[in-house]
């Protein structure tokens, strides 16, 4: 069974059901044929014992069982076309008239039978069918009276019935078996075109997609449905294929300065001066680089990972102070002037480092992009059940055909050529990413020469829990 292709167990199944409707089909047929007939020559047996008994009388005190004239017609005489078998018994069981057909032979009288029962026996090897009444005088009780009647010419078309339902039934099977199978190919010819199209498709070709068919189906829900998934898988190897070579261009460049700054300072000897110079220059770009790799293992690790979430009760006026701590140097050097405006201590529920790590890139963004002597504020308030979070500054600002694009990997707004400022361009793609792992609202709205606002939507921690 297991051998079986699907289009034939598809058909086998379908002619093992049918199979058992024909054959309880052809049955009942049969049966019912064989009721007929039977009821037919029952009827004609009753009919013949109830004239029999009719003709029953006596005659100058002789019993006369039947008129010579009644034994005369055909149906007593001849044993070719219907016959009738009349048989008369005394009371000891012994023959005193039977009908010219029986000749020599005799009806057997059956002692097990009921009398007015009607039951199947044999008459020179024949069936017959046959009954047995008793006979009274009045009251009295005279003997038995025995009919039966020819099964052989029912039996024969009973027979031949049998023989044409039991020739059939395999016919028909067979046919049936043939059409299932024809219409069972026809039916699943889009699984086939799913199995041509998935063995066409690899990594290198994802173009390929199942012809959906034109009946909506289950089968067209199924290629359609198959069709979406190879569009998300290939959107996703597209994109992955980007981001590797994003990344390859990002880290290669850094390399490709510190190689080509190294290779010029051996070329010949310089004043200390300019190998300070070149040598600080390197260790920036090796920050740059350093950071970059950072930002990679941080996307890698937690790349659609909620396994690795670990939520719990964060304050979130001291992760900002944090954070600004670490931004210290920043804004002194640029003399920012940054405003935390938080009424009073607000707590949230979410994972700490990335929570850290949001907070981290979007304020060192706002630092990094603010002009000099202008002003970041940070503000901290609640509406029902969230905690709202907004980063203002007043900045470079973003073009607005750039809004969407710098939530993309590598991709760094080019409005207002700020190539001075150090940037990988994964800053806004992983507070995106992990904003999303952690289901919390993020939203940045900028404005070119004016600065960006960024709003952040937590929830809140339950007091309840503490």
């Amino acid at each position: 069974m297991t051998s079986l292709s699907f289009k034939n167990r598809i058909a086998l199944n379908y002619i093992v059901g049918t199979g058992l409707l024909v054959l309880v089909v052809f049955s009942a047929i049969y049966f019912i044929v064989k009721l007929t007939v039977y009821n037919h020559i029952d009827e004609n047996l009753n009919i013949e014992v109830q004239d029999h008994l009719k003709e029953l009388r006596i005659e100058n005190g002789v019993v006369v069982f039947m008129d010579s004239e009644e034994w005369e017609e055909r149906e007593h005489n001849s044993v070719d076309v219907n016959p009738v078998f009349v048989q008369f018994l005394d009371l000891n069981k012994n023959i005193i008239e039977k009908s010219p057909n029986l000749k020599n032979e005799k009806l057997v009288f059956h002692k097990n039978k009921d009398h007015f029962e009607l039951y199947d026996t044999k008459l020179l090897g024949n069936k017959i069918r046959q009954i047995q009444v008793p006979l009274h005088i009045g009251a009295k009780k005279i003997g038995y009276l025995i009919i039966a009647m020819s099964l052989s010419d029912s039996s024969k078309v009973l027979q031949n019935l049998l023989d044409t339902l039991m020739i059939a039934f395999p016919i028909i099977l067979l046919i049936l078996f043939f059409l299932a199978r024809f219409f069972a190919g026809r039916s699943i010819r889009p699984i086939n075109n799913i199995i041509q199209t998935s063995k066409i498709i690899t990594k290198d070709n994802l173009k390929a997609r199942i012809p959906l068919p034109k009946t909506r189906d289950e089968l067209f829900t199924l290629s359609k449905t198959i069709n979406n998934l190879l569009n998300r898988i290939e959107d996703a190897i597209e994109r992955e294929k980007q981001f590797t070579s994003d990344a390859s261009h990002e880290l290669r460049t850094p390399l490709t300065v510190i190689k080509g700054t190294l290779e010029v300072l051996i070329r010949k000897p310089r004043d200390s001066k300019e190998y300070e110079e070149k040598i600080n220059y390197c260790i920036n770009e090796v920050d740059h680089l350093n950071s970059l790799v950072d930002q990679l293992l941080l996307m890698a690790r937690f790349e659609n990972q909620k396994q690795n979430i670990n939520k719990e009760n964060i304050y979130l006026n001291a992760v900002v102070l944090d954070v600004l701590t670490l931004n210290a140097d920043k804004i002194k050097s640029q003399q920012i002037n940054v405003v935390l405006d938080a009424s009073e201590e607000f707590y949230i529920y979410s994972d700490n480092y990335l929570t850290v790590t949001i907070l981290r890139n979007i304020i060192s963004n706002a630092v990094k992009y603010s002009k000099r002597n202008s002003e970041v504020r940070i503000s901290l308030s609640r509406q029902n059940d969230k905690v709202i979070c907004t980063i203002v500054d007043q900045g470079i600002g973003i073009a607005k055909k750039d809004l969407e694009s710098i939530l993309n990997p590598f991709f760094r707004s080019d409005s207002l050529n700020h190539s001075e400022i150090k940037g990988t361009g994964l800053g806004l793609f992983i507070v995106k990413r992990m904003t999303d792992l952690l289901q919390v609202k993020f939203k940045i709205e900028s404005e070119i020469g004016k600065g960006t606002s960024v709003l952040l939507v937590f929830e809140e921690y339950d007091n309840s829990l503490k």
